[in-house]
């Protein structure tokens, strides 16, 4: 019988670091369905996710839109069409070329990403509270880690600017 390396035995244990990550992405799966409950009635999840990444990274084209949501550019066009449909992206032309469009979110889109993002902040807030401070800075480091290792961007230390987790891609 094969012994599994156990957290904190000095030796690195993928299979025990997994379950601990799964584990604790259905807890912020769970908290970013509660958040997400508030504007149900008006965005889809994929197409809040949509919100997002435009929310993360600004305008975009298209194209860039859809590689960053892992979609086909048609995929992306009809989330961005009921988006605009409902006030929430507007098309553009670019300022660097006249000849091209960027999609960006209107005021009423930045404020459904920025009230669904607060309200998981103050969730995940309660719970990081209930952690002693060695805790806190033990879960920092991992997390550091665990995201740059995926290419995800940092979240901003401010609520007012916004990048969300695990929803970008890493691009």
């Amino acid at each position: 019988m094969v012994e599994q390396n156990q957290p904190g035995d000095g030796m690195d244990d993928v299979d025990a670091v997994t379950r601990a990550v799964l584990t604790a992405s259905r807890l912020l799966v769970a908290l970013s369905a509660r958040s997400l409950a508030s504007v149900e009635d008006r965005v889809t999840l994929h197409q809040f996710r949509l919100l997002v990444v435009l929310s993360t990274h600004g305008a975009a084209k298209l194209v860039l839109l859809a590689e960053r949501l892992g979609v086909s550019p048609s995929t992306a066009m009809r989330m961005v069409d009921r988006l605009i449909t409902i006030g929430l992206v507007d098309r553009q032309t670019n300022p660097d070329n006249r000849r091209e469009t960027v999609l960006r979110l209107t005021p009423e889109g930045e404020r459904i990403v920025e009230e669904v993002m607060s309200g998981r902040r103050k969730e995940i807030a309660s719970i990081v509270e209930r952690l002693d401070p060695a805790q806190r800075a033990a879960l920092i480091a991992a997390l550091t880690a665990f995201t740059e290792a995926g290419g995800e961007p940092e979240a901003a230390a401010r609520p007012v600017e916004l990048h969300p987790l695990g929803w970008t891609g890493g691009t």
